[in-house]
């Protein structure tokens, strides 16, 4: 199946993204998830179709991110129409867009939501590119983003219960590993997910450790 024109959409909805949501991300994502999938199930190399509906969702979720889409009801509108017209089947749009509605962190503060097969891939890799060296530098691009200070011993972290708080609480990048970077690890739905998360966290929290050694010279 052809994706040019999905992979079109995703840089002209994200073009103007600076927060660590841009296209390159979706790319990044698109890829991992398929590579995990491939790995994890050799014998799904012959199922073209659910590698698209995986890289499809992959390089779209974060075009109705709220963060950075200001009208998450406009593009979903789009992107069926546009599924529809790359060949996608009725079922097939269906896990593509529960994935995209469902998938992200906060969403799941409050309540567990299951992905469909297709879709714990692209979440478990959407959370994989918050950890490791890629997960740093997108902690500290959002964070000045949006005015964040890198670090204050006086705002604890706060133990996040529901969606509206994870908004609107105030936030430190650091605190930001402590009360969801770390924890993704625990949350991977896959066997590859796993792994690479693992590996991922021990690199961000030898960072962490080294960067409060050195907040205290």
């Amino acid at each position: 199946m052809d994706l040019t024109r999905v992979v079109h959409f995703v840089k002209t909805e994200l073009k103007d993204e600076k927060t660590g949501h841009d296209f390159y991300h979706g790319q990044r994502v698109a890829h991992l998830a398929s590579k995990l999938y491939l790995k994890d199930e050799p014998s799904a190399h012959q199922d073209s179709r659910m590698v698209a509906i995986i890289q499809t969702a992959g390089y779209l979720h974060d075009t109705i991110d709220e963060k950075i889409c200001p009208d998450p009801s406009r593009v979903l509108a789009e992107i069926e129409a546009l599924l529809v017209e790359v060949g996608f089947t009725e079922l097939e749009i269906k896990d593509i867009l529960f994935t995209m509605q469902h998938m992200s962190f906060s969403k799941n503060i409050e309540h567990h939501y299951q992905l469909p097969l297709s879709g714990q891939y692209v979440q478990d890799a959407d959370r994989i590119e918050s950890l490791g060296a890629m997960g740093i530098a997108r902690a500290f691009t959002y964070g000045g983003a949006h005015g964040n200070v890198i670090y204050d011993p006086q705002i604890k972290p706060a133990e996040l219960t529901s969606h509206a708080q994870y908004r609107e609480h105030t936030e430190t990048t650091i605190n930001h590993f402590y009360e969801k970077l770390f924890k993704l690890e625990q949350l991977m739905n896959t066997v590859g997910g796993q792994k690479e998360a693992y590996q991922r966290t021990e690199y961000m929290r030898d960072f962490v450790n080294k960067f409060m050694q050195e907040w205290e010279v």
